[in-house]
């Protein structure tokens, strides 16, 4: 089977850990190759997710590597079973481009979820009259099909809530989000109403972050981070007019968890937030 062209974020990922493990180890491609019967190009393209790798030979190499840690190893396993066409968005493949599958797949496999949004509601969270007003803002114009597509993924993407066990999901909205008033007065105030009800799911926290806060705080791009099952595979998701970029180091992991309870401490409490949001919704 030839290597992946584009391996989604999450193959990338496996990949990208078992590196990790390796180089902690102080192994050489060439031992790493030896020990599974295949060669150093493979072992390069496996740890770029370009290719697959089995359950059997993660354990191997987490042998190999020394690396006990059981948790981590059984959550890189779970992802070695996963394959293209098992969940929804797959279907999107070839429609939109792999940035909006990448974050979908990233929001399905979280843990909890914690994001800060300077100037548009939580893509989750958002109505679909919204969601169409901001796609349909983009230049060049997107054709019609691409339009609906993104919104109908984005809807899609709300699907995360009707599990079982959802993932915790907690938000900071500045309030220049909640006063542009995207797609006039009535969308507006839809989505402010939809906002409110989010906030009673008990899985959902949110909180505004007021103009008249004077503890600063850093605003000028949405910040996603998602927990995994292990905290190694925490995953930051920055996003950018010019497309979205995920990180795993520490260091970045770190910054964003600062960046995040610095968001913590501006806004306002759930429950003042809940009637901050009110009031604006009863001014449109």
């Amino acid at each position: 089977m030839p290597p992946r062209d584009n391996p989604t974020a999450r193959q990338a990922r496996l990949g990208g850990e078992l590196r990790k493990l390796r180089d902690r180890a102080g192994k050489t491609a060439r031992e790493a190759a030896g020990l599974i019967s295949t060669d150093q190009a493979k072992i390069s393209h496996m740890e770029a997710g370009r290719i697959g790798v089995s359950e059997e030979r993660i354990r191997k190499l987490a042998a190999f590597y020394a690396c006990d840690d059981a948790p981590l190893i059984e959550a890189l396993c779970g992802i070695a079973r996963e394959h293209r066409g098992q969940y929804w968005w797959d279907e999107y493949r070839g429609i939109l481009t792999p940035g909006f599958l990448d974050i979908a797949e990233l929001e399905h496999h979280a843990e909890h979820l914690a994001c800060l949004q300077p100037t548009t509601v939580p893509g989750v969270l958002q109505t679909e009259p919204y969601a169409r007003t901001l796609f349909a803002s983009v230049l060049p114009k997107l054709p019609e099909d691409e339009l609906q597509a993104r919104v109908e993924h984005r809807m899609r993407r709300q699907a995360i809530f009707d599990r079982d066990k959802p993932p915790t999901f907690e938000t900071f909205i500045h309030e220049a989000a909640l006063r542009i008033r995207v797609g006039g007065r009535a969308t507006t105030r839809e989505q402010l109403e939809r906002l409110l009800e989010a906030a009673e799911r008990p899985e959902v926290t949110l909180r505004v972050i007021p103009f008249t806060s004077e503890d600063f705080i850093e605003v000028s791009q949405t910040v996603l981070y998602a927990g995994g099952p292990v905290p190694q595979l925490d995953t930051v998701h920055i996003d950018a007019p010019f497309g979205g970029r995920f990180m795993d180091a520490a260091a970045d992991l770190n910054r964003y968890r600062m960046l995040l309870n610095s968001a913590e401490r501006a806004s306002l409490e759930p429950d003042e937030s809940h009637s901050f949001i009110h009031h604006i919704a009863r001014e449109l």
